[in-house]
C-alpha cells in the first residue's frame, strides 16, 4: 500500500522486517503514549515475536503520522487459513492484542488508522482476537465504515494494583488469615527473592523453563513452551523489556538453590504474571507457590504506580481466593462492506468452535488447552495452544 494523506496524517503499510525492526524508538514512544497498551503490544515482544513466528513477505503493520511523528500503529500479519485473514501480531502466546493511538491525537489517529486497515483488507477480514474493554481497537470498531461483529473472548482475571497486604484486607477475615499464615511459613523457612538484571536474563529464562517443565512433568505441558523458538523468544524480548522497566525476570532461592521463578510484564496501566516455574518438592514442605508468587507481582504492580494486576488469561482455580474480577476479552472482526459473507462465515466457523470447546470442557473438565487445539489453523506452523 502506497502512503496516503489525509486531514494531516499519512497513512502507510510497512510490510519490510528490516523497516519494522527500525521503528523501536518511536515504536516505545508511542507504546507510552498509549493509554490502553499492554505489555504485548511493546517493540520489544512484537519483534521478537515476529522473529521466532514470523513468517516471509506476511507482515502488515499500518501506520499512521502526523508532521513526521508516529500517532498510530496497527501490527498485523496475513494468514491464508482457514480463509485470507489479517491476524495480531504476537499470536497465540499473547494475552492481549490491541492498537497503538497517541492519547493527544486519537481522534485522527483511530480514523487513519481505520482508513489504512480498509485498504490493506482489499481481500480479508480483519480477525482481532483477545480485545481488552477499553482497548483502542474497540475505538476503531466503533468508527469502522465497513461491517464488524463482536464475539466473546478469553477471560482474565484483574486485581487493583496494591500491596499484598491491601489485597489481602479485600479478603473474608478467615481467609485473609489463611493467607497470612501461608506467607509468614514462606518467610520462616527464608525464601529469598531476587529480580535478574538484563544480563542475567538468559540464564534466568532458561531457568524458569526448565522449572516450568519440572512442575508440568507428566500433566500435559503445553509443547510450545519446550521449543526452542519459544525459549528465544523470552530470552530476546526479555531482555529488552528489563532494560526498559517493562519486565521483570525473578529467582526465588531456598537454602541457595533456585525453586522457583517467573517473567511478570508490565506497562503503565497493567502489570501481569505471564509465566512461572517453581519445583514440586516446594509444595512438599508448606510452601503455597502462588502466594509467593503473587506477593511479588504485587509489589511490581503497586510500584508502577496505577493500572491493574492482571492473572491474565484462565480462571483457574489458584486465582479464585485472590477475589479478583473477571474481565472478558473480546474479538472483534471487521471487513469491508463487500466482503460481509466472508466476515459472516468467518463468525460463523468461530462460533460453532467455541460452542464445541465449550461441550469439550463441559463433558471433561480437566481437559487443558480446550479453547485453542479447537481454533483457527495457525501460520507456519504456530501451535495455537493456550500458554498455559
Amino acid at each position: 500500500m502506497t502512503a496516503e494523506r489525509h486531514g494531516g496524517v499519512r497513512v502507510s503499510l510497512c510490510r519490510d522486517p528490516r523497516e519494522f525492526s527500525a521503528l523501536a524508538g518511536e515504536w516505545d514512544a508511542l507504546h507510552r503514549r498509549s493509554p490502553s497498551a499492554t505489555p504485548f503490544q511493546s517493540h520489544a515482544w512484537l519483534h521478537s515475536w515476529w522473529l521466532s513466528y514470523g513468517a516471509p513477505g506476511r507482515l502488515r503493520v499500518v501506520l499512521a503520522r502526523r508532521d513526521g511523528r508516529l500517532v498510530g500503529a496497527a501490527p498485523l500479519m496475513l494468514v491464508h487459513r482457514p480463509m485470507p485473514l489479517l491476524v495480531p501480531l504476537g499470536g497465540a502466546i499473547s494475552d492481549f492484542s490491541d492498537v497503538l493511538v497517541d492519547a493527544d491525537r486519537t481522534r485522527e489517529a483511530v480514523h487513519a488508522l481505520a482508513r489504512g486497515l480498509h485498504r490493506a483488507a482489499a481481500h480479508t477480514v480483519v480477525d482481532l482476537r483477545e480485545v481488552r474493554p477499553g482497548a483502542s481497537a474497540q475505538t476503531l470498531f466503533e468508527v469502522w465504515s465497513g461491517v464488524g461483529s463482536r464475539l466473546a473472548d478469553s477471560t482474565c482475571m484483574e486485581l487493583p494494583a496494591e500491596p499484598v497486604g491491601a489485597l489481602i484486607g479485600r479478603m473474608p477475615a478467615s481467609r485473609g488469615q489463611r493467607v497470612r499464615a501461608k506467607l509468614r511459613r514462606i518467610d520462616a523457612l527464608g525464601i529469598e527473592c531476587r529480580a535478574l538484571p538484563e544480563h542475567r536474563v538468559a540464564d534466568g529464562v532458561g531457568t524458569l523453563l526448565r522449572l516450568h517443565e519440572l512442575q508440568w512433568r507428566g500433566r500435559g505441558i503445553n509443547p510450545e513452551h519446550l521449543r526452542p523458538r519459544f525459549r528465544a523468544h523470552l530470552v530476546r524480548s526479555a531482555r529488552r523489556m528489563v532494560r526498559d522497566g517493562q519486565a521483570a525476570v525473578r529467582e526465588f532461592l531456598l537454602d541457595g538453590e533456585v525453586v522457583a521463578a517467573d517473567l511478570a510484564l508490565g506497562s503503565a496501566g497493567l502489570t501481569g504474571g505471564y509465566l512461572y516455574g517453581a519445583d514440586p518438592r516446594l509444595r512438599e514442605r508448606g510452601v503455597d507457590v502462588s502466594a509467593m508468587l503473587l506477593r511479588e507481582l504485587a509489589r511490581q504492580s503497586a510500584d508502577s504506580g496505577g493500572g491493574v494486576l492482571s492473572l491474565l488469561r484462565g480462571s483457574e482455580r489458584y486465582k479464585g481466593p485472590w477475589g479478583p474480577e473477571p474481565v472478558v476479552n473480546q474479538r472483534l472482526l471487521l471487513a469491508r462492506s463487500s466482503l460481509e459473507p466472508l466476515l459472516r462465515l468467518r463468525e460463523s466457523q468461530v462460533t460453532v468452535r467455541d460452542l464445541t470447546a465449550r461441550t469439550v470442557k463441559t463433558r471433561f473438565p480437566g481437559a487443558r488447552d480446550w479453547r485453542s487445539r479447537l481454533g483457527a489453523l495457525p501460520p507456519a506452523g504456530l501451535s495455537l495452544m493456550d500458554r498455559r
